[in-house]
């Protein structure tokens, strides 16, 4: 299904939606016409994504929020900042990208999350989660600033609130000139909202128009007559909140923020939507909407599992059938469950064991541990810094802590792994699952940058696996010797490897050692991680003639290097090749030319792997031969080098 524009067959089925090239199209319609197309977008989500895989459920469920907004606030002038990026695909419908949104998530298409380069209706990049209050308070207190003030709006949801950054952003909000809203999307995380028919009351109190002119007729007169500076007026605001706690007997967290607080509400009654947001549009200062929506809306396969239905790939609308790939015994497994089931062995066989992930427990595969031991599986929510430092606390408290974290999600607990692991020789194994290039979630998710901001850290070890068997071996080998040799990390990529039978005895690898898995006579290709085992492959498949000429070196160890297998290389080659899912500045192949050149050793080294730029979203195996390390690739800077040497 592939809907070209207006015209086409697929538009015709959705009379309201076809109609919309942008939300002035949406602020034309009658009110009363609002539910009719909130179904014709869910209906058409629906069926788009069954064949062209991303986010479904998230999307599904802010549905009359996005319609609301749109109809209330005049976008672009007025800024919508979405927190995280897979809600806004109801956004994308609206802004003018709903004839391309088939091409959703693909090399050169539309992304998965917003970005203002793909639309001046995305007012910020949103791929990681926890950010939009803090965008959006910048983005209000810069129009303050500029004397044009436009209305910003932060949507915050889907887990978001447990990002300590969203914190951060609720704490200085009052404290700067704003009238920035922040709507809650409140689909079942763990806040405690106010419930009862008296909160409804409420709701429609404190946004009630008399109500409110009243309150702001009175703060005006106090201002002037000049009792009212910005202390008594956030004392004023306390008072208010706690008139309100006393009323409902219940309080929330955002009055200690000093932010007026409206709600729950229905967020899935877009009329009553409308209506509440263009009450509290023109209100001063920070304000809260609070909405309760259901992940999965108007879809039942996702309403009754939504985490499956996050991101479901292809399915059938009409069953809900997902179209999954058997996994025969034999066949080579994905990473992440390679993982999982590794480690429920090692927990099974040492008490100490422990998991740790920062909201991923499906995504990272500890399902298999938390179903056996699950006091002994935390997931300390969207907190990837508090997941390092509960960890580093965990280890030296005795614990063998296995923390899982996403490698581009890691940048964000970063100062943890410095201060609190590193620094304290905490014996953590940290395992950045989603390694390397990631394929369609795109450059906000590239995991591509840990060897080179890791590698600059003290203590560290720092391992990858060509293939499963050898992540197992890895993880084995980590849990017999972190306490001995300090914090250690070990990468692997999304996805399935090339191993079918990786579920071997339990085996060390010799440390901080590499394996040399054939000998040359002109030049060698290093290899680090599972990018090796492609490498390996265009070797197995040259001539005779040219293999003959190609040494191939799995590292194994980025930190610390096996120096002396390395040191000996300058002697026997001409020169290497390395190769590396990962950033070229600072990775493995600049870790080798700096140890040549403090030990004064020429030899020519050509590197393979990410350069000085953003990969965008598309197939993993675009995005590696965009790179240069997929079989052609490689296969053709093997023989360019032997070209050159030879010459």
């Amino acid at each position: 299904m592939i809907d070209n524009g207006a015209k086409s067959p697929v538009v015709e089925r959705y009379p309201i939606l076809g109609g919309i090239s942008s939300p002035a199209d949406v602020k034309r319609l009658p009110l009363d016409a609002l539910p009719a197309l909130c179904a014709e977008i869910r209906k058409y989500l629906v069926e788009v994504l069954s064949e062209t895989p991303g986010h479904l459920a998230a999307g599904l469920g802010v549905v009359e929020l996005t319609v609301a907004l749109h109809y209330v606030y005049d976008t672009p002038e007025d800024k919508l900042v979405w927190d995280v990026g897979h809600q806004s695909y109801p956004h994308k419908l609206l802004t003018g990208r709903r004839p391309a949104f088939h091409t959703l998530r693909q090399w050169g298409g539309l992304g998965g999350f917003t970005h203002p380069e793909e639309s001046p209706y995305d007012a910020f990049i949103s791929g990681h989660a926890s950010n939009s209050i803090s965008a959006a308070l910048g983005l209000a207190v810069s129009e303050e600033l500029s004397g044009t003030p436009k209305h910003v709006v932060a949507i915050i949801g889907d887990g978001a609130m447990t990002g300590g950054l969203a914190y951060e952003g609720l704490n200085n909000a009052s404290s700067q000139p704003n009238n920035l809203l922040i709507v809650l999307n409140d689909n079942h995380i763990s806040i405690d909202p106010i419930q009862g028919g008296l909160s409804h009351a409420l709701v429609d109190l404190t946004t009630n128009k008399t109500y409110n002119d009243v309150r702001n007729f009175g703060y005006r007169g106090l201002k002037k007559l000049h009792i009212m500076n910005e202390t008594r007026r956030q004392n004023l605001q306390r008072l208010h909140n706690s008139v309100k706690a006393l009323i409902t007997d219940q309080q929330n967290m955002f009055d200690s923020f000093s932010i007026r607080y409206f709600g729950p509400t229905d967020g899935h009654d877009v009329i009553g939507l409308v209506e509440k947001l263009k009450t509290i549009k023109d209100f001063k200062g920070p304000k809260l909407l609070h909405i309760k929506t259901e992940k999965g809306k108007g879809y039942r396969p996702a309403e009754d599992d939504a985490v499956v239905w996050h991101a479901p790939g292809k399915f059938n609308p009409e069953t809900g059938e997902r179209k999954v790939a058997p996994c025969l015994p034999d066949s080579p497994q994905k990473f992440q469950d390679v993982f999982g089931q590794t480690l429920l062995e090692l927990a099974q066989e040492d008490e100490r064991v422990l998991g740790i992930t920062p909201a991923m427990i499906s995504g990272s595969s500890f399902g298999y541990m938390q179903s056996v031991f699950p006091d002994r599986v935390f997931d300390v929510g969207i907190a990837e810094g508090h997941a390092v430092t509960f960890s580093a606390g965990l280890a030296l408290g005795g614990k063998l802590p296995f923390c899982n974290i996403y490698s581009s999600f890691l940048q964000r607990g970063y100062d943890e792994v410095i201060h609190d692991v590193a620094m304290q020789k905490a014996p953590v194994i940290l395992c950045l699952d989603r390694a390397g290039l990631v394929g369609n979630d795109g450059a906000t998710h590239q995991g591509v940058y840990d060897i080179a901001y890791l590698r600059t850290v003290p203590g560290l070890t720092l391992m990858s696996p060509i293939d499963e068997k050898e992540l197992r071996l890895m993880m084995y080998t980590a849990y017999r010797h972190v306490g001995e040799i300090g914090p250690t990390v070990i990468r692997f990529p999304r996805g399935k490897g090339s191993e079918g039978h990786w579920r071997v005895p339990f085996e060390e690898l010799p440390l901080f050692k590499s394996e040399v898995l054939k000998e040359g006579t002109e030049i060698c290709v290093i290899s680090y991680g599972p990018v090796g085992d492609c490498t390996r492959k265009v070797i197995a498949e040259m001539d005779a003639g040219t293999a003959d000429k190609v040494g191939h070196i799995n590292l194994r160890f980025v930190k610390p290097l096996d120096e002396d297998l390395l040191l000996s290389l300058p002697g026997k080659y001409k020169a290497l090749l390395t190769v590396e899912d990962g950033s070229l500045a600072g990775g493995m192949g600049s870790a080798l030319l700096e140890l040549f050149s403090d030990r004064g050793m020429v030899l020519p080294v050509v590197r393979l792997g990410v350069g000085d730029e953003f990969i965008p979203h598309g197939d993993v195996g675009v995005q590696k031969a965009y790179t240069g390390i997929d079989k052609a690739g490689i296969s053709a800077a093997i023989k360019d080098l032997l070209g050159k040497v030879q010459a």
